[in-house]
């Protein structure tokens, strides 16, 4: 099959299994050049694992350095054991796989010839039978759960309880808002105007994004007392600058990202007995599926790129894993409102001013100076496996990705 991007909106309807292993591979050399002092986690479970963060989280987990003390050996070589939980699908009557397809199947393999242990299960990681499958490996092929990370992004989630499906939105709280606006696709500044949210798109937002499956998720896991004492608990998430609260922090988003805290907060208070230690790490704002979709920040995104670029400051998800590990190795630093901070560099002084200088003046004409545009659908593309220069992609492949330890739930 020759695949080419098709690109619609803020999503692509395509992926290339080369692409997709072209990023697995790079990120990881990347944990392996600069992530050596390894870890002490022996037992990793990554909710949402299969595209930015959480791909990355998982590399990070498998990939990190030498063996540590107590990790397990697998084909004679000593790895920690990472089960990543996500919804990806397989090609299918014409249509490629979902890129998070493309993107365990390399990770597992790359993971299986360097003699690490990575295992996956497809499945909609909001329901009950995710958590039964995942019940099912770690009692079975696990020790108990040391590191959990959350990185489930979605526009919609089934409560496995009540049956009621959610459906999240990004708009503004309490009044109109009107921002500049890029539309990537044309390179075009423009205005746009979002109308405020009501109470209960809130309400369906905050059980999407906010924090009540991370707590279900935990609830169960410990109720099957598969949480190893002192356990690392982690759940990733974004707040931004002044210039995005109103579409971001203090919009419907941010009102789920502040109960994901809360929830946080919680999490600490109800299982202290245990000493598992919850986190809520604010992560550097880049471009995913999920930041794509959100009006505003694609024009904000463009400018920090090419601010951070000049800086030599500039990361990807990799490298922001990367730090998010030394840190769990050298001891976890948090702010005054206990969140640890991989956003630091974006929300230094230097850059925000520099953004909100360019903001004020930044239009149609000016992009190319003001912005890094190009960067941004570079990045956009790689996502999808797409945009690699030495990659042929007239070159007919086989669209089928590899199933091996792939649970389908």
């Amino acid at each position: 099959m020759i695949i080419k991007p098709r690109v619609k909106g803020f999503i692509c309807l395509t992926a290339h299994p080369d692409g997709a292993s072209r990023n697995v591979d790079e990120q990881i050399r990347y944990i392996k050049d600069n992530l050596p002092k390894g870890h002490a986690y022996k037992s990793v479970l990554i909710l949402g694992g299969t595209t930015g963060y959480g791909l990355a989280s998982a590399i990070a987990a498998s990939f990190g350095g030498d063996c540590s003390i107590g990790q397990y050996t697998h084909n004679n070589i000593c790895c920690t054991k990472v089960l990543v939980v996500g919804y990806f699908q397989q090609a299918n009557s014409g249509k490629t796989a979902s890129v998070g397809m493309y993107n365990v199947a390399n990770l597992i393999e790359q993971a299986d010839k360097h003699g690490k242990w990575v295992k996956s299960i497809s499945c909609d990681a909001f329901s009950d039978r995710a958590k039964e499958l995942v019940a099912q490996v770690v009692s079975n092929e696990m020790d108990k759960l040391d590191l959990i990370i959350y990185s489930l992004a979605a526009p919609k989630r089934t409560n496995p309880i009540s049956g009621t499906v959610h459906k999240s939105v990004l708009k503004p709280i309490g009044q109109v808002y009107t921002s500049k606006n890029l539309n990537t696709d044309t390179g075009e500044v423009g205005m746009v105007t979002l109308q405020p949210a009501t109470e209960q798109e809130c309400e369906d937002t905050v059980s999407v994004m906010g924090g009540e499956d991370w707590k279900m998720w935990i609830d169960y896991l410990s109720s099957r007392d598969l949480i190893s004492t002192s356990a690392t608990n982690i759940a990733y998430s974004y707040i931004g600058p002044k210039l995005t609260h109103p579409i971001y922090k203090d919009g419907t988003i941010g009102k789920a990202k502040l109960n994901l805290k809360y929830t946080a907060d919680q999490l600490n208070k109800d299982y202290e007995h245990i000493g598992l230690k919850s986190f809520v790490s604010i992560q550097k704002a880049l471009v995913t599926q999920a930041s794509s979709a959100i009006p505003v920040v694609p024009l904000y995104i463009s400018i920090l790129y090419d601010i951070m670029k000049k800086l030599n400051t500039h990361e990807h998800c990799i490298e922001q894993i990367t730090r998010l590990f030394k840190l769990l190795n050298d001891g976890v630093v948090v702010d005054c409102d206990g969140y640890i901070r991989l956003d630091d560099w974006e929300m230094s002084p230097q850059v925000q001013q520099e953004i909100s200088r360019r903001w004020e003046i930044v239009n149609t004409d000016n992009l190319k100076d003001l912005a890094d545009l190009n960067g941004y659908k570079a990045d956009f593309l790689k996502l999808f496996g797409f945009g690699y220069d030495d990659i042929d992609y007239d070159r007919d492949v086989d669209e089928i990705a590899s199933e091996k330890n792939i649970i389908f739930g």
